[in-house]
């Protein structure tokens, strides 16, 4: 398939291996920041090993609003720079994979009363635009009231005046990570999920190594390196205090939260970026089978590793939706799925969450922790670079080659560019439609898994059982082959997102995937009882809205 093997199956014999080396770089964190670090460092010949103490792109990484975007709001925060590197940035991940970062016309209605006049919405998409240096062809347009009405007929046109749309990229943000992560293997770093960082090791001072908590057999594991790195998102300050280096600058957690609909109850044509009700904006973006809202921002002190949706997130996103769409009255019954997740940003006294500057910091501590808190998705590529720079400013006995990822192709089999990849879609549907494979399944599984969609489809149709089925089965067999899948939430959510955007599909099948992971795993019968009642819980997490 193209695919280097990446299975928990041959675990104990990759930690036994990874014990006895001495890495150039280790890494705390398989977010995307932690991901896009490990494949900069492998691509310039750096030894590389990456622990996750949950699943890859757990965190921050599985719960962003899905868009490779520059943040045209920051201009009002006058973060130029930061808005020039991710505008740019948006177009070089588009090209290094085709098939996860997808163009997405983005719809800026312009209301009363709203952030925006026609004119300074006119005047920060030009300079947008001119900064991430767009090309003519994808500039903006701008649209009158009745224009915009037939384009987005959903807009409540008592408030609406203008609108204009420009170009921004949607994709799938922890699979995005999950194939930096594989791409990083393919060069030669070694990467695990549900490794725990309990501790660091020291020599003369200065950390070596990190001392780990194997999360699949509760045993403790050792790993040494010349140089750590704590790309560790909202858990950086954690390992700051365990490296007693937390100090100066600190960071604060901010909660965003988004909702999931069905597509009828929010049937929009286009991505729309708008007001809510109190001057915060949001993103409406239709995908698939659904409409997905958000996100809110607020500051957040709870329990890190439960962060959930709850009913007064639900509200003030609905109240923003009901204020800006005529689409009758949304309830929270009208809520099939929702995600919650926590922007690490860095502390600034009496601004408020939305204020807070999205620029990412980098910490060195006394002992040599090399920590990265902050950031946008979008530039994940810039701050891999910055630190693996760091580390060879660190190490002159390190390989001193310059970063190569501004034009690797991310995904093992990729796609020369997007037209490619449309062709390969259509292609999917007219050889198997006539199989029982659906324009939606077409789209999913190539949108997801780019050309090895064509393996996956063609193995599921050599079985004997209904299409749907045999694509499960098939499917849970890659992601647990190739993509370190090791629990059905690993799948549900990180790996196909079908949590969010098609929880029916597990609904009607969960005790078939149950039944698929005991197949692969074999696990007695108390560790399944535990892995059942703990997918259950799962799906009730982004399904139940607390009060």
């Amino acid at each position: 398939m193209g695919d280097t093997l990446f299975s928990n199956k041959d675990r104990q014999q990759r930690l036994s291996e990874s014990q006895t080396m001495t890495y150039d770089i280790i890494i705390i964190g398989g977010g995307i920041t932690g991901a896009g670090i490990a494949l900069d460092a492998s691509l310039r010949g750096l030894s590389v090993l990456l622990v996750e103490k949950a699943d890859f792109a757990s965190g921050t990484s599985s719960k962003s609003t899905k868009l490779i975007h520059g943040g045209l709001r920051y201009l009002k925060q006058f973060e130029f720079c930061l808005v020039k590197e991710t505008g740019i940035e948006r177009a070089v991940v588009h090209k290094n994979i085709p098939h996860l970062v997808h163009p997405e016309k983005m719809l800026l209605p312009i209301v009363k009363d709203g952030t925006f006049s026609k004119l300074s919405a006119s005047l920060a998409i030009s300079v947008y635009e001119r900064l991430a240096k767009v090309p003519k062809e994808h500039r903006k347009i701008t649209s009158n009231k009745s224009q915009t009405l037939v384009v987005e007929k959903l807009l409540n046109p008592e408030l609406l005046k203008s609108s204009i749309q420009y170009s921004e990229y949607r994709t799938d943000d922890s699979r995005l990570t999950i194939e930096l992560i594989k791409a990083a293997r393919r060069e030669g770093a070694e990467a695990f999920n549900y490794l725990k960082v309990i501790d660091f090791k020291y020599e003369q001072d200065n950390v070596r190594g990190v001392i780990c908590k194997d999360l699949n057999s509760d045993t403790s594991i050792e790993f040494r390196a010349k140089q750590v790195v704590s790309a560790a998102g909202p858990w950086v300050d954690k390992l700051r205090e365990i490296n007693k280096s937390k100090k100066g600058k600190t960071l604060q957690l901010t909660k965003g939260v988004h909702i999931v609909l069905p597509s009828n109850k929010l049937a929009l044509k286009h991505s729309v970026y708008f007001d809510a009700f109190d001057g915060r904006m949001l993103f409406a973006i239709p995908r698939g089978k659904i409409t997905y809202v958000g996100t809110s921002d607020t500051n957040y002190v709870g329990d890190k590793d439960n962060v959930l949706c709850t009913e007064a997130d639900a509200e003030y996103i609905l109240k923003a939706i009901n204020t800006m769409f005529e689409v009758g009255k949304l309830r929270k019954v009208d809520i099939i799925s929702t995600w919650a997740g926590l922007r690490p940003l860095i502390h600034e006294d009496g601004k408020s969450p939305s204020e807070l500057s999205r620029k990412d910091e980098i910490f060195v501590s006394n002992t040599n922790l090399i920590s990265i808190a902050g950031g946008k998705l979008t530039g994940f590529r810039k701050m891999a670079e910055r630190i693996v720079d760091l580390v060879q400013e660190k190490h002159s006995d390190l390989s001193q080659e310059s970063c190569k990822t501004e034009t690797y192709k991310i995904h093992s089999d990729s796609f020369d560019n997007y037209q490619a990849f449309e062709s390969f879609k259509n292609s999917i549907l007219t050889k198997y439609g006539s199989r029982g494979i659906s324009s939606y399944d077409a789209w999913y599984y190539t949108t997801t898994y780019g050309k090895h969609a064509r393996n996956i489809i063609e193995d599921a149709l050599q079985l004997p059982i209904a299409i749907e089925q045999a694509l499960l089965k098939r499917e849970i067999k890659y992601c647990i082959q190739y993509e370190s899948c090791y629990n059905p939430d690993d799948y549900f959510n990180r790996r196909t997102g079908r949590i969010y955007f098609d929880i029916e599909s597990l609904r009607d099948n969960f005790d078939f995937i149950i039944s698929e992971f005991n197949t692969h795993f074999n696990w007695d019968s108390s560790e399944l009882e535990r892995i059942r009642l703990q997918s259950i819980k799962c799906i009730e997490d982004v399904t139940i809205i607390r009060p």
